[in-house]
C-alpha cells in the first residue's frame, strides 16, 4: 500500500520519517487514533483546509475508505460493531468481547461450524488454561512504556508502572501520577518499592510450564545443633530483653559453615526446597538457622586462606552502591571498636586486605560463587527489602581494588555482579541471569591494588546454565552421605507443587497480607504491600487518625497524629488510609482469573457429565436405588445416620425424597421416621461442632500475636536486633 512509508510523531513530538520536531502548525491529528502526523512528511496531504477538520491518518483511512477487493466487509465490520453497541441488554465487558470476537473473525467460524471449533477448544484446553499472560498484558501495562512492568512500582491510586520509567519520570519534578494525577507521597519519589506480589505473578505467567527435576544428586548431611529450640532463645545470663543477647536456634539445613553456593533441596531435609530466591525471615538470627548467611552481625562469612561464602548488605557503609544486578561493596574494619563498642559509623583508620576482606579477595580470584543477603536496614536501595532479611541468589565478585572513601580514609571495594539460575526478585522474567558486561566504574581511574581474576572461574555460564565448571571446594567439616529415600521424598514434593496450574498458581501470589485469601478489592500501600479494603480498614477500626490531648487543670494541647503502621512492616501508613484506592488493574486481573477458572470448570463438568451418562449401562441405573443384598441391617441404618450427619443444614423439605419406595418394599412411614431421626442426631452433631469451633476461635485469637497481625502488641523485643 502506499501509505507504507507513512510515519507519525513519536511521544516527544519528533516526526518518526524526518527526525525534525514540527510545530503545532505543521501537525495533523487525526479524528479516529488522536495520533499527530507531519504534514511535510505525509505521501498524501489534504487538499483543503475543510478536509483537515475530518481527516484521518492513512492507518485508519483503510477502515474507511472503499475497497475493491471486498467493498461489503468494511462496511459489515463497522455495522456489526454499531450493533453490538446499541444492545443494552449486554454489558460494558460483553460487548468489549464481542467486538474481540469480531474482529477477529471468532464469531463467524464458531457460527459456521460449531462442532469443528468445540473439537479445536477441547484439543487446545490445556494450552489455554497456561496462556495467562495476555489477562497481565490487557491490565497491568506500564503507562509509558505500554509494556508488562519491570519491577512494578504501584502508586497508592492503584496505578503500575516500571521502575525505570517511575524514577524517569519523577526526575522531572512530576509528583502526580502520570495516568489520573494522584499526588505521590514525597517518601515514595525518592524511596520507591518494588511490588513484589506483582513480580512474582508476571513471573508465573511468563514460565507457564512445569519444569520437572531430573538426575539425582548427593545429599550431604550436616547434623548440628538437634537439641536447641527452633528459634533464637535467651538464657537466664541475658543482660537485656530481646535478641541482643539471644542464642541461635537448631541449624534445619544440613550443610556445613564453609558451603559455598546455592542451598538445594537435598539439603533441606525438614521442607524439600532449598532456600529459594526471594525467601525472607524476621532477622539476622532466623537466617542464619537457614544457611543463607551465618554471621547474626559480620557482613561477610568467610575465611582468609579458604574465601567467602556470603555477605549481607545492611547499609553499613556510606560508599556501598546498589544497582540490583550488580553492587559495589565495601570491606570491612577501619572502625575503632576498642572498649565494649558493638558499632562504630566513623572511620579511623585504613583497610586492608586481611581476615575477612583477604576472604573476598580469594572468592574474586578462584571466582567462586556467593551468597547474598538484603537487610531492611539498606534504606538507600529500592532492592532491599521493606522488612527482615531477603536472599537474593548468588553473586560473583568480579573486581577488587582500593580507594579513598567518603569520610578520607582507604576503603576495600568489590564489584559484585549476579550470576543466579533463578530470576531476582525485583524482576518479573521468567529465567535466570545471563552473562552481562561489566558495568563502568569511574572510580577504577584513582584506584591502587586493583585485582582481577586471571584465570577461569569455578562458577561459571555453560550449557545456558550457571553451574560449578571446576570442582567446588571441600568442606573442612564433616559430612555424611544422605539416604537416597530421602531424595526420592524431596523431588516427589517438588513435582506435587509443580501440578498446580498457572492460574491456580496466579491467585494464590494474589492473596491478602492478612486473611491468606485471594484478594476481594485489592489495595496496595506506598510501601507496596497487598491487602483487601476490608481486611486493612478492619485493622485499624476504632481509631482515629488524631489524639485529642488534655491537660489536666491546664489548657489543651494540640492534637497529636496518630501512627498507624502497615500489618507487615513499620511503615507509617495513616495518611494513604484517610483515602484507600482500590487497585483496579490488579481486581480486573484477579477478576479475569477466577471467571476463567470458573469457565473452565464448567466445561470441564459438563463434559464429565455428558461422558458419565453414556458409559453407564441400563442395568447399572436400575442398581443405583438398591440395596446390597449381603449387607446387614444395622450397618445399612448406621450409614444412612452418618450420612445424614453430614449435612447438618438439610432442611426438613428433603422428606420428599423418601416417598420413593426402596427397592426391598419398606413403606414411606419407615422412610419418614428416618429421617426424623437423622434430622435429630445431625442437631446434637451441630451444637457439638459449634462448641468446638467457639472454643478453636478463641485459641487462635490468643495465638494470633505475630508482628504482622493487627492484635499485636509491639514490645521492646521486636525492635531488638532487626
Amino acid at each position: 500500500m502506499e501509505h507504507n512509508s507513512d510515519l507519525p510523531c513519536d511521544a516527544d513530538g519528533a516526526c518518526m520519517a524526518c527526525k525534525a520536531t514540527p510545530s503545532e502548525e505543521e501537525k495533523l491529528v487525526c479524528v479516529t487514533c488522536a495520533t499527530p502526523w507531519h504534514v511535510a512528511c505525509l505521501s498524501s496531504p489534504p487538499q483543503s483546509l475543510s478536509s483537515t477538520l475530518q481527516w484521518h491518518c492513512p492507518d485508519c483511512s483503510a477502515i474507511y475508505a472503499p475497497s475493491s477487493a471486498a467493498p461489503s466487509v468494511a462496511g459489515g465490520l463497522i455495522a456489526a460493531i454499531r450493533e453490538i453497541e446499541a444492545d443494552a441488554s449486554l454489558s460494558d465487558a460483553e460487548k468489549a468481547k464481542k467486538r474481540q470476537e469480531l474482529m477477529s473473525g471468532g464469531s463467524s467460524a464458531a457460527d459456521a461450524d460449531p462442532a469443528s471449533s468445540s473439537e479445536k477448544r477441547k484439543g487446545k484446553k490445556k494450552a489455554d488454561d497456561d496462556d495467562v499472560l495476555g489477562v497481565l498484558d490487557e491490565n497491568l501495562n506500564c503507562s509509558f512504556c505500554r509494556e508488562l512492568p519491570e519491577r512494578p512500582v504501584t502508586t497508592p491510586c492503584g496505578h503500575n508502572f516500571c521502575l525505570k520509567c517511575f524514577q524517569r519520570w519523577v526526575a522531572q519534578r512530576n509528583l502526580t501520577c502520570a495516568k489520573c494525577r494522584h499526588p505521590i507521597p514525597a517518601k515514595m519519589a525518592s524511596q520507591p518499592r518494588i511490588n513484589s506480589t506483582l513480580v512474582k505473578a508476571i513471573r508465573v505467567a511468563k514460565t507457564a510450564k512445569n519444569v520437572t527435576t531430573d538426575g539425582s544428586v548427593n545429599v550431604h548431611h550436616f547434623q548440628r545443633n538437634e537439641e536447641r529450640p527452633d528459634k533464637a532463645f535467651t538464657t537466664d545470663r541475658a543482660k537485656r530483653a530481646g535478641k541482643a543477647n539471644a542464642a541461635s536456634g537448631k541449624i534445619f539445613v544440613t550443610v556445613p559453615p564453609d558451603h559455598f553456593g546455592p542451598i538445594l533441596a537435598e539439603n533441606d531435609p525438614a521442607r524439600k526446597q532449598g532456600v529459594l530466591v526471594g525467601e525472607s525471615w524476621e532477622d539476622r538470627m532466623e537466617c542464619r538457622q537457614w544457611g543463607a548467611h551465618l554471621p547474626h552481625v559480620a557482613g561477610i562469612a568467610g575465611q582468609s586462606e579458604y574465601g567467602a561464602q556470603s555477605v549481607a548488605l545492611s547499609g553499613g557503609y556510606q560508599d556501598d552502591e546498589d544497582h540490583g544486578e550488580w553492587f559495589l561493596y565495601t570491606g570491612s574494619g577501619g572502625r575503632d571498636l576498642s572498649g565494649n563498642k558493638r558499632t562504630n559509623k566513623a572511620q579511623s583508620f585504613d583497610q586492608k586486605f586481611d581476615k575477612m576482606n583477604e576472604a573476598l579477595r580469594v572468592s574474586c580470584k578462584k571466582g567462586y560463587p556467593v551468597r547474598v543477603v538484603r537487610s531492611h536496614k539498606e534504606k538507600r536501595s529500592s532492592y532491599a527489602p521493606e522488612t527482615g532479611v531477603r536472599y537474593d541468589g548468588i553473586y560473583r565478585i568480579e573486581k577488587c581494588w582500593r580507594k579513598v572513601g567518603i569520610q578520607g580514609f582507604k576503603v576495600c571495594r568489590y564489584l559484585f555482579v549476579r550470576c543466579d539460575n533463578e530470576p531476582a526478585p525485583w524482576t518479573s522474567d521468567e529465567h535466570g541471569d545471563c552473562p552481562r558486561p561489566l558495568p563502568v566504574i569511574p572510580e577504577l581511574e584513582e584506584a591502587t591494588d586493583i585485582t582481577e581474576r586471571k584465570e577461569s572461574p569455578a562458577w561459571d555460564y555453560d550449557e545456558e546454565q550457571w553451574r560449578w565448571t571446576k570442582p567446588p571446594p571441600v568442606s573442612r567439616k564433616q559430612v555424611l552421605t544422605g539416604n537416597p529415600e530421602d531424595r526420592k521424598v524431596a523431588r516427589r514434593a517438588i513435582k506435587q507443587a509443580q501440578n498446580l496450574s498457572v492460574r491456580d498458581k496466579l491467585l494464590k501470589e494474589f492473596s491478602c497480607l492478612l486473611c491468606r485469601q485471594v484478594m476481594n478489592l485489592p489495595i496496595t500501600t506506598p510501601c507496596a504491600h497487598n491487602f483487601c479494603k476490608q481486611c486493612l480498614e478492619g485493622a485499624f477500626a476504632g481509631k482515629t487518625f488524631l489524639r485529642e490531648r488534655t491537660r489536666e487543670g491546664g489548657r489543651t494541647l494540640r492534637a497529636q497524629k496518630n501512627v498507624m503502621k502497615c500489618p507487615a512492616c513499620p511503615n507509617d501508613i495513616s495518611d494513604f488510609l484517610k483515602n484507600p484506592q482500590v487497585n483496579r488493574e490488579l481486581m480486573d486481573v484477579i477478576e479475569s482469573l477466577k471467571r476463567k477458572t470458573e469457565e473452565n470448570n464448567e466445561e470441564i463438568g459438563a463434559g464429565g457429565d455428558s461422558s458419565e451418562k453414556s458409559d453407564v449401562p441400563a442395568d447399572d441405573e436400575t442398581e443405583v436405588g438398591s440395596e446390597n443384598p449381603d449387607m446387614p441391617d444395622s450397618i445399612d441404618r448406621d450409614a444412612e445416620t452418618e450420612a445424614g450427619s453430614e449435612n447438618p443444614e438439610m432442611p426438613e423439605s428433603s422428606d420428599k425424597d423418601c416417598e420413593i419406595p426402596a427397592a426391598d418394599g419398606k413403606t414411606e412411614a419407615t422412610c419418614k421416621r428416618k429421617t426424623r431421626n437423622e434430622d435429630a442426631s445431625s442437631m446434637t452433631h451441630v451444637e457439638k461442632k459449634g462448641k468446638k469451633s467457639n472454643e478453636s476461635n478463641e485459641v487462635e485469637v490468643a495465638r494470633d500475636n505475630s508482628p504482622s497481625s493487627p492484635l499485636h502488641v509491639e514490645t521492646e523485643e521486636d525492635d531488638d536486633f532487626r
